[in-house]
């Protein structure tokens, strides 16, 4: 079983496309995003982030013709009991920007103390061969760390600026794209997403 080297990819976030094609760049793929072919975005409508990757990969697949690799994460938040999650891209509302987000989840954990802002970025990524592929590829990461009391560092994108990684005791926007490609939610789950290539497409894992 061979993949097409040709991948769309349902999204037209830039900093998620830069993300996977910095991970992907010498897995021999071409990933492409479906903005390439007019492909409009369809309702995220699923009760989980696999659902709603899944939904994304085939409405992609389908418009296309081509594989598709479709992704679907989020923040979760303990002392909003998992909030944002599934609505992280529309928190603030359905057209909300990434700054009107962070901005919401800071005022809803303004009283919160430090010791409770645990939080955690999680990913799943899936592959589908074609529209009807009974059996997409599925791959997950998780990021974890807390949400510190007001935005640091000009890197990345979304909620980066106020996620506090322990191991390397800065915010997420304040690492280097190099870094964070080694750590993040993202990049955990396209290693695993490569390393599922290399045992099933046929594909040389980089």
């Amino acid at each position: 079983m061979t993949a097409n080297p040709k991948i769309v990819f349902a999204s037209g976030n830039p900093g998620k496309i830069r993300e996977i094609n910095t991970v992907l760049a010498n897995s021999g793929l071409a990933v492409v995003p479906q903005s390439d072919y007019d492909t409009p975005e369809v309702a995220e409508t699923g009760l989980s982030f696999v659902e709603n990757a899944l939904i994304k990969a085939r409405h992609a697949s389908q418009h296309t013709g081509l594989a598709a690799l479709a992704d679907d994460s989020g923040l979760e938040v303990d002392a909003l009991q998992g909030a944002p999650g599934l609505y992280s891209s529309r928190y603030a509302g359905a057209n909300a920007t990434d700054q009107q987000n962070l901005e919401k989840l800071l005022a809803d954990l303004r009283d919160i103390d430090e010791t409770a802002r645990t939080a955690r970025f999680q990913c799943v990524i899936v592959y589908l061969r074609h529209q009807h592929d009974p059996t997409p590829l599925i791959c997950s990461g998780t990021w974890e760390g807390r949400i510190l009391e007001s935005s640091r560092g000009s890197n990345g994108f979304g909620y980066d600026p106020v996620f506090y990684v322990p191991t390397h005791q800065c915010a997420s926007a304040e690492l280097s794209p190099e870094i964070k490609n080694t750590l993040s939610h993202r990049a955990q789950a396209l290693q695993c997403l490569k390393h599922q290539f290399a045992l099933h497409l046929g594909i040389k894992s980089p």
